[in-house]
């Protein structure tokens, strides 16, 4: 006799999965970000605003399952968002460790500067619609995927596979050093920058017990960024 069919409510969400919402908008923004940029002409600019609306309905959709992913306003988000924002445009950019000793026999090559004013120029209002995609997405969409995947999900889980449980404001070693380092480390050659900014969103999590001044603290670090970048034609902080 054939086995019946498991009752709906019998069947487990995937989504009820405490890892999956935490994880899967983190993996959907990085999935469209390794997509080469040549695909095809102008490529980065329509794949960064897929990835804004993609990434930005997925959290939207899911929201019930997050419910750390709240924002929250206080003095010490607004400052160390101002902070770090500062910190990130006055340090230098470096090469990740892994590449300090590189042979250096490749011919160096200009980095492609991401300016969609410069490209599109021929369409103005196309060219700032894509700058707006991308302050929006680097100052709303980013803070909420970023802080719900690396400390709300990676630093408990490193505490402990069952991390629900964990509270936010837990302190653990090795957690708050793992989380840091591989925050900066994702950012390249401002890889030092990143790890003070994870740090610093660290401490707030831990100070409030909450995402959400982390959340706004790093809005405010990329709304800076991002609006400094334009005022001043310095395009490499995009």
């Amino acid at each position: 006799m054939p086995a019946s069919p498991a009752s709906p409510s019998t069947k487990k969400s995937l989504l009820a999965l405490p890892e999956t919402p935490r994880i899967l908008p983190f993996a959907v923004f990085m999935l469209f970000t390794i997509i080469p940029a040549s695909v095809f002409p102008g490529a980065e600019y329509w794949l960064y605003a897929a990835k804004t609306v993609a990434v930005a309905g997925l959290l939207w959709s899911i929201r019930r399952w997050l419910p750390e992913m709240k924002w929250a306003v206080s003095w010490e988000a607004v400052g160390i968002g101002i902070l770090i924002a500062v910190v990130w445009l006055g340090l230098p950019t470096i090469k990740p460790p892994w590449e300090l000793f590189s042979s250096g026999t490749e011919a160096a090559k200009t980095a492609d500067v991401w300016n969609p004013l410069a490209y599109f120029a021929g369409n103005p209002a196309l060219g700032w619609a894509f700058l707006l995609i991308r302050t929006v997405g680097r100052s709303l969409v980013v803070p909420a995927v970023e802080e719900i995947f690396y400390r709300g999900f990676v630093y408990r889980y490193v505490i402990s596979p069952h991390f629900t449980e964990v509270a936010l404001n837990r302190w653990h070693t090795g957690a708050f050093t793992l989380t840091s380092l591989m925050f900066g480390f994702a950012h390249g050659d401002h890889w030092l920058q990143g790890i003070l900014c994870g740090t610093a969103y660290q401490w707030l999590v831990l100070r409030k017990a909450r995402l959400g001044d982390a959340m706004l603290a790093h809005a405010i670090t990329n709304l800076i960024i991002s609006v400094y970048a334009v005022a001043t034609n310095q395009w490499q902080f995009t």
